[in-house]
């Protein structure tokens, strides 16, 4: 069994180092403060900063450094790792908790509407017929007869991927005609 080497001091104080070893790939936002190290078994020493990107809640940014004879030390690689629970999935909650959790939550806020009352229906009277658009859904009677190729851009708007598709069944019924007129010429030869 062989025992890990005992850390340079130069190594464990190279801070200033892996900060702005982090600096060129992240913003100095997202670094918080050191949070421990690790050595490793070749005597370099990793860095471990705390995370502050939203999304990686219990990850560390961590700098390894290491030391070549006499010289200044120098970052050998740097990298966003995991703590201990950090891929761990939150315990399961059954459907009927999370259920009723929501529909708590939704009494709330219309409660909360509720208390601010006039204020939001005020603002909603504002609102005119043209503001809002109900693209929910498009009755028959909304497509009538007058508006066919309202319709048409409605249903295909055009072309896609830069071909007009009533390009396309212009050109297929040309070349169905085509079709016939050269058979109707083999008809008549035989």
């Amino acid at each position: 069994m062989t025992s890990k080497p005992d850390a340079d001091a130069r190594l464990l104080g190279a801070h200033d180092l892996a900060l702005a070893a982090l600096g060129e790939i992240t913003p100095a936002s997202s670094v918080g403060p050191a949070a421990g190290y690790l050595i490793e078994e070749d005597g370099s020493v990793s860095l471990r900063f705390e995370n502050r990107l939203a999304g990686y809640p219990g990850w560390y940014w961590t700098v390894t450094v290491a030391q070549v004879d006499d010289e200044d030390p120098t970052v050998l690689e740097l990298e966003l790792l995991p703590g201990d629970g950090a891929l761990l999935a939150p315990d399961w909650v059954p459907w009927a908790e999370r259920l009723a959790e929501y529909r708590a939550h939704q009494v709330e806020l219309a409660e909360a509407a509720a208390a601010a009352g006039d204020e939001s229906a005020d603002d909603a009277d504002d609102l005119d017929d043209d503001d809002v658009l109900d693209d929910d859904v498009l009755d028959d009677d909304e497509l009538d007869d007058d508006d066919d190729d309202r319709a048409a851009d409605i249903l295909h708007a055009g072309d896609l991927d830069g071909v007009d598709i009533d390009e396309l069944d212009e050109s297929s019924d040309d070349d169905a005609d085509a079709l016939d007129a050269d058979a109707d010429e083999v008809d008549e030869e035989e």
